[in-house]
C-alpha cells in the first residue's frame, strides 16, 4: 500500500523532531562541561526528568494518536506547520544568542552577565514561547488534540510551578554573594524548557 501525504509528513515531522532533540542533548553536555569547568553550579537537578518524560510522552503521544486517527492532515495544516517553522526560529535564534550558555539545564556561571541579545531584547522566555508553540502546532497539524492539550497543560504547570521559580531563586542566590555580580543562567530547552538567562530587576 503506497504511503500517502500524511504518512509521509508526520514521519518526516517525526524523524526531525527526534534528530533535533539528539542533536540538542548532545550540544548541552558539551556546553554543561564547558560551564563547570568555569565553577558553574546546577540549580532545580530534581525536576530536570520531569521535562525529559513530558517530552518523550508528548512524541509518542501525538504519533500514537494520529496514527490510531488515520493519520490525517486537518484543514489548514499549513498554517500549523507554518507556526513550527516559527517556533523552531525564536529557538535557534535564542540559542546562537546564548552560545556556549545555551544548555537543558539551570546551570549558574558566576561572574557573568546575563544576555541581553537576540530574542532577549524582547521577550524574557524566547525558548519557552518556542516550547508552548511546537508542544501544540505539531500535535494539531495532524488532529492530535488531546496530546496537544495534556502536553500543554503539563508544560505550564512545571514552567510556572517549578521551572521559572528555580531559575529566579537560582539568580537571586548568586546576586547575593558578596562581590559578585548576576550570574547568568544557561537554562533548560530542548527537551521543553527555558534557555533564558533572566535579566536581574533593578
Amino acid at each position: 500500500m503506497p504511503a500517502t501525504l500524511p504518512d509521509v509528513v508526520l514521519w518526516i515531522v517525526a524523524a526531525a523532531i527526534v534528530t533535533q532533540r539528539l542533536a540538542e542533548l548532545r550540544l548541552a553536555r558539551r556546553n554543561e562541561a564547558w560551564a563547570r569547568a568555569r565553577g558553574a553550579v546546577e540549580h532545580g537537578a530534581r525536576h530536570y526528568p520531569a521535562f525529559v518524560v513530558l517530552h518523550a510522552a508528548w512524541l509518542a503521544g501525538w504519533i500514537g494518536e494520529a496514527w490510531v486517527r488515520g493519520p490525517y492532515l486537518v484543514r489548514g495544516w499549513p498554517m500549523w506547520l507554518t507556526l513550527l517553522g516559527l517556533a523552531e526560529m525564536i529557538r535557534y535564534w535564542a540559542i546562537a544568542s546564548l552560545g556556549r550558555r545555551w544548555n537543558t539545564r539551570v546551570l549558574v556561571l558566576p561572574g557573568e552577565p546575563p544576555v541581553t541579545r537576540g530574542p532577549y531584547r524582547f521577550l524574557r522566555h524566547p525558548n519557552y514561547v518556542a516550547v508552548v508553540l511546537e508542544l501544540a502546532a505539531v500535535p494539531l497539524m495532524f488532529g492530535a488534540w488531546i496530546t496537544a492539550v495534556a502536553a500543554s497543560v503539563a508544560n505550564a504547570i512545571l514552567l510556572a510551578g517549578v521551572r521559572i521559580p528555580v531559575e529566579q531563586r537560582a539568580l537571586d542566590a548568586a546576586a547575593s554573594r558578596p562581590g559578585i555580580p548576576p550570574g547568568g543562567l544557561t537554562p533548560q530547552r530542548p527537551i521543553g524548557a527555558e534557555d533564558h538567562e533572566q535579566r536581574r530587576k533593578q
